[in-house]
């Protein structure tokens, strides 16, 4: 027979504490197919700004090589995670996840693009990185892949921003527009800020680990003029 002690006793509702845990764990990863969809297209409009601001390095490489190569370091966490968010619904759209199906695949046009602009991309990047860091004597066998790559680079990243660009504005209001707080309609919005947040910070941070390479470059920025 139960004491009054144990009779008052009231177990603890498990239910709010799953309740608690579900909400702090859909807080930062929810969001579903349209959290992914918002993840992609803001690391996509951030990776646009950063690449309006290479392209002026570009222009004047002569004087502007350490900032070009500061940019172009800072550019690998952002393109990493964009190409995450992309290869995480190429996934779960190919291993049937029901919600990924439902929502359905990019247009034809934009997945035939997908395989050129994914290569280009680790092409470009990859030979950039492997010049910073061989030096000026790797600039007759690196420099052309890295000069080739990001040309070809260009040509399929401006026609994959032209078919996303007009989507991307009702897309980026609805996490960062006026009316956007931390608990929006679409829960995971704290992560998705936490993922570029922290993909920019990651992005600054490798860009001055290796701001000694830049010397052999920037002594050597003469070269430039040779083959632009």
């Amino acid at each position: 027979m139960a004491t009054s002690d144990e009779a008052a006793y009231t177990a603890p509702d498990t239910h709010i504490y799953a309740d608690t845990t579900t909400t702090r764990s859909g807080w930062l990863t929810g969001g579903g197919t349209t959290g992914n969809e918002r993840l992609t297209t803001t690391a996509g409009a951030t990776l646009l700004i950063l690449l309006v601001a290479l392209g002026v390095t570009i222009i004047r490489i002569g004087g502007l090589l350490s900032e070009h190569l500061f940019i172009g370091m800072l550019l690998v966490p952002p393109v990493l995670l964009k190409m995450a968010s992309t290869g995480y619904r190429f996934a779960r759209y190919y291993t049937a996840n029901p919600a990924y199906r439902r929502k359905g695949p990019p247009e034809l046009a934009l997945r035939a693009l997908a395989p050129m602009v994914v290569l280009s991309t680790v092409v470009v990047f990859a030979s950039g990185v492997a010049l910073l860091f061989a030096g000026p004597s790797s600039r007759s066998t690196l420099f052309p892949i890295h000069k080739l790559s990001f040309f070809a680079w260009l040509a399929f990243m401006a026609l994959h921003v032209l078919g996303h660009l007009p989507g991307m504005p009702a897309v980026l209001r609805a996490d960062y527009g006026r009316s956007a707080g931390i608990s929006s309609d679409v829960t995971g919005r704290a992560g998705r800020m936490l993922a570029l947040g922290g993909a920019l910070v990651a992005g600054v941070v490798l860009a001055v680990l290796v701001i000694p390479e830049f010397g052999p470059w920037v002594h050597n920025a003469g070269i430039f003029h040779h083959h632009h």
